[in-house]
């Protein structure tokens, strides 16, 4: 679920973003589906186990009451013993049966080897080192690594692995100093969005005694000097509902090197608008601080700068752009001008600048104007713009100088997804990934002064990529609208009537670019077809692309995702019985959703930590942020528009349901578990048919970042043998 796109392009911030991993293909035994297991497998399913009490509960809702009874679900597992017995009894029945399934512990035999392969994020170069993750295989969490010679492996600076027995104490993010002393790293516990900062002395290799708690979507942005770092926070709540409690009054501190955390300096706060979030990040070269104020999750903020350079004396931030109405990503700055990724007259996107030193609130002038195609970001290297386009869902890359406004393309290998491009003040050399639907991620370095680029790190394949096929093609909504479809499967699968797997999200501008993973290359690997549908709510095609699937359009996405599924029944490439579904967090929102509203279009469901009570969303944690893209129940209008495609609220009694396992984690806390307990506890309890309808709840994990190998095989694992199951993919001995 995305909250914000973060405007740390030109800041020099490090992620540990999971990284998808390489597959090899490999020889299967002993892993062939036994029809006649079939009704005995179902048979295993005890659905009387998992009977879940109801307690009446009744809400008014602008004159419409409402019945909850399952409100008790929403209790912190941490906190409540009857939740806890709610956890166990559920995944004792759902592992049960999904353990039984024919041909499981093959799949996840298969997945593990898929996975075991080298992989490396993109290199960027603070403090004469180059700073990049890496994963030998199955470890589970990336080290992170520094090097003198991008092209070299890299000596190991932090290793997370070390920090638990199961690998759930996750690194969230780092950030070395600009002198390559220390490195200032985040910590993330069971999943959880808060995170603990810490920083290590690469010197003696021991953490200082800095400790910073209650941190929460942001970044870590160390001075010019190295004396501190800037770095935004909540208050610290309640003990008993840090993990669900809405989080306000965010403010923005610098902390000193050295000092305890109760010291750090207040940057910026605003006691009067407790809503509003607050994002710091530095410019490359120190020079200006950089404050974006939201509101939500919709791209509209408010900027404030303050000006480091050693010549000026008065240190105060000034606001340069009022009201809350366009996106202002930074891509970084020349001088006193700096550069922004706007919406503003541009829904497509466009490229502005500020020259502070013309005037105390300058105006925005374009520098690269509106094109045909969607811009998603940028960085500066040297004087040359590096601008990422979209074009029907794919990436392309442009180069424009920035004294003469002349561009040229960055040739791609191919169709795909790209990402990097870390900005660099006094060199030309900058480095970037690539990947399509079929070939892992490789990282390349670009000289922008020649547009050059040169391999440097590209993983060594047991598959040939020339095995399978990838296509995308149209189709048409329900409203006319054309929507863009990936359709991808191995040359030897037949596409007819073929047990296959639609994928999708729609929300929160959000772009599905065709990228590598191995949990879907493993599914064609089996057999199946992979699709993805470019659903509106996305940020594909711009801005209205992305409102026209928002608040009372939200059932545009619906719509968009049903049609995707006709389309490939209409073709052949499928049937009702053999297409599978699946997304995650609101992408579960609309599996739950098309579920409801068209039952009979899928041979099984895969709802994924999922935003399943549309009424109540608002109340906990970070969802108050989403009403940009959902609307709000408190108001009228909304509130119609919700109640009617809720999926927690809309299982009908009567009708026949396809098989649902619906997966969450106990701990999550993005999308609380109330979401997914609430809405399979009132499905196990319908009149749905004799479907399975199973809940999977991952213990000491959260939404998903930060979750350890180990469990990410064993969870898809799972998901596609009950996919395998019900498609009736027939998984020939190899």
């Amino acid at each position: 679920m995305k909250l914000l796109n973060t405007v740390f392009q030109g800041s020099g911030q490090f992620a540990t973003a999971a990284l998808l991993a390489l597959p090899v293909m490999l020889t299967l035994t002993n892993c062939s589906y036994d029809s006649a297991s079939s009704s005995t497998v179902l048979r295993s399913l005890d659905t009387t186990a998992t009977a879940t009490k109801i307690i009446k509960v009744e809400d008014n809702y602008h004159g419409t009451v409402v019945t909850d009874p399952y409100r008790w679900l929403e209790d912190d597992v941490r906190e409540s013993s009857e939740v806890a017995r709610f956890v166990t009894t559920q995944n004792a029945q759902s592992s049960s049966y999904l353990k039984a399934l024919p041909g499981r512990a093959g799949i996840e035999e298969r997945m593990t080897r898929l996975w075991n392969y080298a992989k490396s994020s993109t290199p960027s170069k603070v403090g004469g080192r180059y700073w990049y993750s890496h994963n030998d295989g199955l470890a589970n969490q990336s080290r992170v690594m520094a090097t003198a010679q991008a092209s070299v492996a890299g000596d190991v600076m932090l290793d997370p692995n070390r920090w638990s027995e199961d690998g759930t104490v996750a690194l969230a993010g780092y950030w070395p100093d600009p002198s390559g002393r220390y490195v200032a790293y985040t910590v993330q516990d069971g999943g959880t969005d808060w995170r603990i900062a810490r920083v290590r002395d690469l010197r003696t290799g021991r953490d200082v005694d800095d400790e910073l708690r209650w941190l929460k979507f942001t970044g870590i942005d160390w001075s010019a000097d190295g004396s501190g770092f800037y770095y935004s926070r909540y208050p610290e709540p309640d003990e008993s509902l840090k993990f669900q409690s809405t989080n306000l009054n965010k403010a923005v501190y610098f902390h000193t090197l050295g000092d305890a955390q109760a010291n750090d300096e207040l940057v910026y706060e605003d006691s009067t608008n407790p809503e509003r979030g607050f994002f710091p990040s530095l410019t490359t070269d120190g020079s200006f601080l950089i404050i974006v104020s939201s509101i939500g999750t919709d791209d509209r903020y408010e900027l404030f700068v303050e000006d480091l350079r050693p010549a000026n004396k008065v240190r105060k931030l000034r606001k340069i752009v009022s009201g809350f109405e366009h996106d202002y990503s930074l891509i970084g700055n020349k001088g006193g001008i700096l550069y922004f990724r706007s919406n503003k007259d541009a829904p497509l996107g466009a490229v502005l600048a500020f020259d502070l030193d013309a005037a105390e609130t300058p105006s925005p002038v374009v520098v690269v104007a509106e094109r045909k195609d969607t811009l998603q970001g940028g960085s500066l290297i040297g004087n040359t713009l590096v601008l990422s386009y979209l074009v029907d869902a794919a990436s392309q890359v442009t180069l424009v100088d920035t004294n003469d406004n002349t561009s040229q393309p960055l040739v791609l290998p191919g169709i795909g997804s790209v990402s990097g491009f870390p900005n660099s003040v006094d060199s030309t050399e900058t480095f970037y990934s690539f990947s399509s639907m079929t070939t892992p991620s490789s990282t390349f370095r670009l000289d922008v002064a020649t547009g050059k680029s040169t391999l440097i790190r590209q993983p060594k394949l047991a598959f040939d990529p020339e095995d399978y096929n990838v296509r995308q093609t149209f189709y048409t909504s329900k409203d006319g609208t054309r929507v863009p479809l990936y359709i991808a499967a191995k040359k030897t699968t037949r596409l007819k009537n073929a047990p296959t797997l639609l994928y999708g999200y729609g929300g929160f501008n959000v772009s599905l670019k065709p990228g590598f993973s191995v949990t879907q290359l493993a599914w064609m690997e089996l057999g199946g077809v992979y699709a993805q549908a470019n659903l509106r709510g996305g940020g594909e095609y711009g801005e209205a692309w992305h409102k026209a699937g928002t608040k009372l359009q939200k059932q545009n996405v619906f719509d968009d995702f049903i049609a995707a599924a006709e389309h490939l029944i209409q073709e052949g490439v499928t049937s009702p019985k053999k297409l599978g579904i699946h997304g995650r967090s609101n992408g579960g929102l609309l599996v739950g959703a098309v579920v409801n509203q068209r039952p009979d279009l899928f041979g099984a469901a895969l709802p994924g930590v999922g935003v399943m009570d549309m009424l109540r969303f608002h109340r906990f944690t970070a969802g108050r942020f989403w009403t940009d893209d959902y609307g709000s129940a408190d108001n009228p209008e909304e509130f119609k528009a919700l109640l009617a495609y809720s999926p927690y609220h809309n299982i009908t009694d009567g009708k026949t349901y396809p098989p649902v396992l619906v997966t969450t984690a106990d701990t999550d806390d993005r999308v609380v578990p109330g979401h997914s307990f609430k809405y399979a506890a009132r499905l196990q309890a319908a009149d749905t048919g004799d479907a399975p309808a199973l809940l999977r709840i991952e213990t000491r994990s959260g939404h998903g970042a930060g979750k350890p190998t180990s469990k990410r095989i064993a969870e898809f694992a799972d998901m596609w043998a009950f996919l395998a199951f019900h498609l009736d993919l027939q998984i020939a001995d190899q």
